[in-house]
């Protein structure tokens, strides 16, 4: 279905609108829903429960403390956003804000919300809560990082009445505006986003078209309609309430048990479909909607504050020595692609690296030869006494994850690197990558906006792989300034080619989100992040 809006509506006279390089690109995507032949099964129906199978859970009930997809498809229903993206174009278009404008160089942002908004605890969605949720987030600890990172520089909101403030910061903030249209700064009613992280992790009360009503960690999370819910975002298809009465996130790890309850019809859908499961699904009338994640793409990061992080020649080695190819096709569902930047392909302002970012052995062995790591005697290479063994922490977050690593384990050995597979659960992530415990990790990371790159690689903020300052922080800190979208995608293109150069990762694979729907369900749409929306979802028999 197509969604039409305009951009930008409403903004006030005097008012400099920035127009962010997200609105001038569109993002290629496989459907912006899925389901069942919505055409065939005639218009939806109210009521019914969607059972839907994920492969994990992050330990954590609060949106604004979760980066696993597995636990963001759920919460991300129960919070609602200042704004929107739309997955087709990338545009910014309201949702609790009707309005926005910012300063000339985007320190400050003023939004109007639209009247009416409720949390389910019965507080208001005002201006109020809005500087209650921004002035929390930054205190967050290990597990808030997406959202601090949306709010870097900030200074606090300033209240001019129940429904209009100003966002303020102390450098410029261009990528801001995306943020808002984020689970990660998804509203929070005040009394919850007031509580201790822990607390907030057992459960959240928002103001989204679904509640919280039961959050059992690695087991399942229920969420219930919210009656009465009135404000939902332009992109909606049909306004008021969500047409489920509920829905149930169910953990199921097991690719094929996943697969085997969707196609028995145990389940209406599944997330993680595993590519031996492709065919089978399909067969039974499942369809595999599947949209690529923007963001940065799965891969191997060192870090650099230690030697074999600082080492550049391991860095291109590792790099140059991985078959993105061969790792895909043995791997991965057949709509996944290769990585060929630090960015991904639906990220806007991506720009191609694939002379840099591919399999070339023979530099690989080449790198490390210049460096003096010498082949020993069972082919694994050594400097000084010290074998070339490279850990590598990683969190099975999706069921692709361990298989890919083995495959990339394989393949590093053949030019003489021991890969040693580390694996830490999902809730330890963030904590190890703060520490620095670990050589390399692997990961990724969901935001469709260029300055994923700066929160993750700029040297001014965590700096989580500990990369020194040098050339790739002007165009970092740039783009995060410019709000001429040309300009800025200039500048993420500067910056995409240093990393590429340096080989201060290591892309391999883009994340691609493959959901198995089973023929009863209708409407479960991607959003701009490939995550999904179910205000618009519905059943067939209403179940």
């Amino acid at each position: 279905m197509t969604r039409r809006f305009r951009l930008w509506r409403d903004l006030p006279a005097g008012r400099s609108a920035v127009l962010l390089a997200a609105t001038a690109l569109t993002l290629t995507a496989c459907g912006s829903g899925a389901g069942g032949a919505a055409a065939d099964a005639g218009p939806p129906q109210p009521g019914g429960t969607l059972v839907f199978a994920v492969s994990s859970d992050q330990g954590c009930a609060d949106p604004q403390q979760v980066q696993s997809n597995d636990s963001i498809y759920s919460l991300r229903q129960v919070v609602d956003s200042l704004t929107d993206q739309d997955p087709s174009t990338g545009a910014i278009v309201p949702w609790l804000a009707t309005r926005w404008s910012s300063d000339a160089d985007a320190t400050a942002w003023t939004f109007t919300l639209r009247p009416g908004a409720t949390f389910s605890d019965g507080a208001p969605v005002d201006a109020a809560a809005v500087k209650t949720n921004l002035d929390r987030a930054v205190e967050l600890g290990a597990r808030g990082s997406l959202p601090k990172g949306y709010l870097a520089g900030y200074t606090g909101t300033d209240v001019t009445s129940p429904t209009e403030f100003t966002v303020r910061f102390a450098k410029p903030n261009v990528q801001f505006l995306q943020g808002t249209s984020t689970h990660s700064l998804g509203l929070l009613s005040p009394a919850s986003a007031l509580r201790s992280d822990d607390e907030r992790c057992a459960g959240v009360v928002g103001s989204g078209p679904f509640t919280l009503e039961r959050y059992a960690k690695n087991d399942v999370t229920v969420l219930a309609k919210r009656a009465g819910y009135d404000w939902g975002s332009q992109l909606f298809t049909h306004p008021g309430e969500a047409w489920l009465d509920r829905a149930e996130f169910r953990v199921v790890p097991e690719s094929g048990v996943r697969a085997g309850s969707v196609q028995s019809g145990e389940v209406d859908a599944i997330a993680s479909v595993g590519q031996q499961d492709e065919a089978p699904l399909t067969g039974a009338g499942v369809q595999l909607p599947a949209r690529p994640n923007p963001g940065l793409p799965f891969g191997i990061t060192f870090n650099q504050g230690t030697p074999l992080g600082a080492d550049a020649a391991v860095r291109e080695a590792v790099s140059r020595g991985i078959d993105r190819n061969e790792v895909v096709a043995a791997v991965y569902p057949t709509q996944t692609r290769a990585a060929t930047s630090p960015l991904s392909s639906t990220t806007p302002s991506y720009a191609d690296q694939s002379a840099l970012v591919g399999y070339d052995p023979a530099a690989a062995t080449a790198a490390l030869d210049r460096a003096g790591w010498v082949p020993g005697p069972d082919g694994i290479r050594a400097k000084g006494g010290q074998r070339l063994t490279v850990p590598l922490t990683f969190a099975q977050n999706i069921g692709t994850t361990k298989p890919a690593l083995e495959l990339i384990q394989q393949q590093l050995r053949r030019i003489g690197i021991d890969l040693q597979l580390r694996e830490i659960q999902i809730a330890e992530t963030q904590a190890v990558l703060d520490g620095g415990d670990f050589v390399a990790a692997w990961g990724n990371l969901t935001r469709a906006d260029p300055d994923i790159l700066r929160s993750t690689y700029g040297t001014d903020g965590a700096n989580r792989y500990r990369l020194p300052t040098g050339p790739l922080q002007a165009p970092l800190v740039a783009q995060a300034a410019t709000v001429d979208p040309a300009q800025r995608a200039a500048l993420a293109g500067q910056a995409q080619r240093l990393l590429a150069q340096r080989f201060d990762t290591a892309p391999v694979v883009e994340l691609t989100t493959v959901l198995g729907v089973g023929p009863d369900a209708h409407g479960v749409a991607f959003d701009a992040s490939s995550r999904i929306q179910l205000h618009d979802a519905w059943k067939s028999d209403a179940r």
